[in-house]
């Protein structure tokens, strides 16, 4: 990093996000530039409806997110395959081997926003996991169980108990990633396993959980646009979260879960799970980062074991980050005329992306 912790500006090598949603339509068209003005990768979620399945898909899809750039940007999606019960798994390892696939996707049916195609049983992917493991084709996981007897609070570590070993233990080469863990549970088992087999399992860690614990959501009344999945748990596990990203450690990346939706859909009688943090979210990391006074650790996070991890170079050019106060407005709009609330919007942020 340029600079030490006690300046105002800070400098690091240019940040991936390792976990985004940009949906499509105009929605994509919207969202887009916050991500590629401030990180120069980022693996995108291929929840749509339909899912994104082939290499034709795929294909498509990426070039409506570059259409979407700012003028003379050189950000590159890293697209992902949704993992069904019937994949056909060698349209999948082919499109890994031409570069078309970063890595695979694993929703269970029903986790979350358009995983209905998801899977539902664990043994239909069993023969996708063997394939991937062959090729070092990363396994990208929303770990959390869909069981409804099992508690919304609990399903993160009931999944690492019920499923995440059994993939890990039945396939020890497959290179996983455990997305947005939420829990000391998870951090404990991430740093666990990473030091039995280094390389082998990663996790991102979003802004949000790093930012608000459980009961935020319901401080003076419901806050839908604070909703997400999994949701936010108590105090005790957001302090591990931080703990853990401001270690710098390896397993532990930057992803930030960026889901945007319409602030009408999220104010709705049954609003959707989702927090749209793309135009805040590295300000915010920043932030966290210079609480617990390990901004000297904030690059390893957000640009080097991120790479690493997927096999990929890190980023040459830099990034600044300058300690002072900036508003944020709490919405911003579609060009159909969409709002989307912003994370920390309506809100002065400590830090400022130059």
């Amino acid at each position: 990093m340029g600079n030490n912790m006690a300046s105002s500006t800070i400098s690091i090598q240019r940040p991936d996000d390792w976990h985004v949603h940009f949906r499509d339509g105009e929605m994509l068209t919207t969202v887009v530039p916050f991500t590629a003005t401030r990180f120069a990768r980022a693996i995108v979620m291929p929840n749509l409806d339909p899912p994104i399945t082939t290499i034709r898909s795929a294909k498509a899809y990426r070039e409506r997110i570059l259409m979407a750039l700012p003028k003379n940007s050189n950000f590159i999606p890293l697209m992902t395959c949704y993992l069904t019960d019937d994949a056909d798994i060698d349209e999948i390892i082919e499109g890994y081997r031409t570069g078309v696939f970063s890595a695979v996707k694993f929703y269970p049916a029903g986790a979350t926003t358009n995983s209905s195609y998801g899977v539902t049983e664990l043994k239909n992917v069993f023969s996708a996991f063997e394939r991937m493991q062959e090729v070092g084709m990363p396994l990208l996981v929303h770990g959390e169980v869909t069981d409804p007897e099992v508690d919304v609070f609990d399903r993160e570590v009931v999944y690492i108990e019920r499923v995440l070993k059994l993939i890990i233990d039945a396939f020890p080469e497959l290179k996983i990633v455990m997305e947005h863990i939420t829990t000391k549970d998870a951090v404990d088992f991430i740093r666990a396993r990473s030091l039995e087999a280094p390389g082998r399992i990663g996790a991102t860690i979003t802004a949000h959980h790093l930012m608000i614990n459980r009961t935020d959501i319901f401080r003076g009344g419901i806050r839908p646009h604070l909703y997400c999945l999994p949701i936010a748990k108590r105090e005790g596990h957001r302090l591990a979260l931080r703990e853990a990203a401001t270690s710098g450690q390896s397993p532990f990346f930057l992803g930030t879960d960026t889901a945007p939706h319409a602030k009408t859909i999220k104010e709705s009688s049954c609003g959707c799970a989702g927090i749209f943090s793309a135009p805040t979210a590295l300000e915010m990391y920043a932030q966290v980062f210079d609480e617990e006074n390990a901004l000297d650790k904030l690059e390893a996070f957000a640009s080097i074991n991120g790479p690493i991890f997927y096999g990929l170079d890190v980023n040459q050019s830099e990034i600044k980050l300058h300690r002072t106060a900036r508003f944020c407005p709490e919405t911003i709009e579609t060009s159909n005329g969409e709002e989307l609330h912003v994370f920390g919007g309506g809100k002065t942020l400590v830090w400022k992306v130059l």
